[in-house]
């Protein structure tokens, strides 16, 4: 049962401290057994390829408490093959997709107390890490790499309601070159856009937009999301992009958008096509869909709505996966991963 010494309805989007994380060893070639590790802390070697070479890797997912009290994992496989391909791309050891799913259980059920309570909007967000822990002076793959997935339970991250932004495009930084490892997900995309991202929160934007670095003609992704567009007639619209994350949250969107019939296109995106859109969001793990009302560039304002204003599209995509994800409407797709407590 969840614990009775926390305030679920503050909770907020942040770390805070739990049972245990888990944590895997790789070296001579094989992955160890897992290890339940109190210490929020990890000791590596001041040469570890992580710290040199950008050799690490992660992931985020959500686990819910449902209606029904169960515990599930929303959409694990998902994140499993895309940290897989990101260790290929890295040159680390792949997670096999048995041990990932593994370690989730293991740490969520470990952690069960945790998890909110259905009915807060609450969740308990996961994050594995793959990281190179071996010394490499030189450029060249570690030795030895760690796996750990940390838990911690997270608040509803708009209380009250879908909440919309606005967004701008600063053409002074890009987020990631074309053919470079934007469809990736490492910490080298996040600390490229960390400069422009707080230079637009310092001005007043929560989020910024980027182009596409070769001739920024073209939409690409949010600093920290993937960008959708819904047509008048209710198109679903989001970039095709070999410098784009995929999108677990936009590819179930997407299949969800087909579901309600809405036609979905996934396809290069010009900026100008940017005004013909009636709904506009960003889409990811914490919130599903941020809708953003507001997009600048320069002197030039694209206002897609009013700034108090949730489409209907968007609002419906969203109440869909929440209600998929906390067991209220039927997962006809097998998306939730149970917790076998």
């Amino acid at each position: 049962m969840p614990r009775t010494d926390i305030d679920w309805s503050k909770l907020g989007f942040g770390f805070s401290d739990v049972n245990c994380h888990i944590r895997y060893t790789w070296k001579d070639g094989a992955w160890g057994d897992p290890e339940f590790i109190k210490d929020p802390y990890i000791t590596m070697h001041i040469g570890a390829s992580c710290l040199h070479y950008g050799q690490e890797c992660f992931e985020g997912i959500k686990a819910f408490r449902q209606k029904s009290g169960k515990i599930v994992i929303f959409r694990p496989e998902e994140n499993a093959r895309r940290m897989a391909k990101t260790a290929v791309r890295t040159v680390m050891p792949p997670v096999p997709e048995e041990m990932f799913l593994e370690a989730l259980d293991k740490v969520v059920a470990a952690n069960e107390e945790f998890v909110p309570p259905y009915g807060t909007g609450g969740s308990m967000y996961l994050r594995p890490l793959l990281i190179g822990t071996g010394p490499q002076i030189g450029v060249a793959p570690a030795k030895e790499y760690t796996f750990m997935v940390m838990v911690m339970p997270v608040g509803a991250y708009y209380k009250g309601g879908l909440k919309p932004v606005r967004a701008v495009i600063l053409d002074d930084w890009d987020r990631a070159a074309p053919h470079g490892m934007g469809d990736v997900k490492v910490g080298g995309n996040y600390a490229a856009s960390l400069f422009a991202h707080e230079k637009a929160k310092h001005e007043g934007w929560p989020v910024e937009l980027y182009l596409d670095a070769k001739t920024h003609k073209y939409v690409e992704e949010f600093s920290t999301s993937n960008f959708l567009g819904i047509k008048a007639d209710g198109t679903y619209v989001t970039p095709d992009s070999c410098s784009v994350l995929p999108s677990v949250t936009n590819k179930t969107l997407k299949e969800v958008a087909a579901d309600l019939g809405w036609k979905v296109e996934t396809r290069p995106v010009p900026y100008e096509e940017i005004k013909e859109f009636v709904e506009v969001a960003a889409c990811g793990t914490a919130v599903v869909v941020t809708p953003v009302y507001e997009i600048t560039r320069g002197e030039e304002v694209i206002k897609i709505s009013e700034p108090d204003a949730v489409g209907p599209h968007l609002q419906q995509l969203f109440d869909t996966v929440q209600g998929i994800q906390y067991g209220v409407i039927e997962d006809k797709h097998g998306w939730c991963h149970e917790v076998k407590l």
